[in-house]
């Protein structure tokens, strides 16, 4: 009885303990439209989970609704070489963009926008050309309302130091909802 017990505990372990899978990430942001008002200043999230350091990859955050330019691709924000990249940031978005810098330690590649206006309005695309995985962008929407009495942000903890916080408000893995009921059928199941 208790090696069937040991046996099955190491069993449920095994299945259920998350892990992931080594180059297997993913970008995200929370679907979620961020709602300003003009002059605000605002974050648009995007985390790659699991947590995985940035600092030496490109970020590229971009508007894919917005007219081109003929003489090729325009950031809102580039990061690139452990730096931020200017001559390819489109002028509207000079000096109001920025990345948590000790954020994307920690797959935090968040953008920060200041001082918006009713031209920031639209979609948003983060970015991560080199990403091992299936999913390498995301989309953020920003509304700017006029008459915007909030500012509502995505969910995500502001302290990018904190190691671990960069989890969306609200979200349940599926994994963990279902580890306790799992768990009793495991050991109902084995010893009976």
């Amino acid at each position: 009885m208790p090696a069937t017990l040991s046996f099955c505990f190491l069993l449920f372990a095994l299945i259920f303990t998350p892990a992931p899978v080594k180059g297997h990430y993913q970008v995200t942001s929370s679907g979620q439209p961020v709602v300003a008002a003009p002059g605000d200043d605002v974050i648009l999230q995007c985390l790659v989970e699991p947590q995985l350091d940035m600092v030496d990859m490109t970020v590229e955050w971009s508007r894919p609704d917005a007219k081109r330019r003929p003489k090729g691709m325009e950031y809102v924000h580039l990061y690139r070489d452990n730096r931020e990249v200017e001559d390819m940031k489109s002028s509207s978005y000079h000096n109001r963009t920025a990345l948590f810098a000790g954020g994307l330690r920690h797959g935090n590649i968040s953008l920060i926008v200041t001082n918006v206006t009713t031209a920031d309005e639209g979609e948003y695309k983060c970015f991560i050309p080199k990403l091992q995985g299936n999913t390498k962008s995301s989309i953020v929407r920003l509304v700017v309302a006029q008459n915007s009495s909030k500012t509502i942000t995505s969910e995500t903890q502001l302290d990018p130091e904190a190691k671990g916080q960069n989890v969306l408000n609200g979200s349940v893995s599926c994994s963990s909802s279902f580890i306790p009921l799992i768990a009793i059928w495991v050991l109902l199941t084995f010893s009976a």
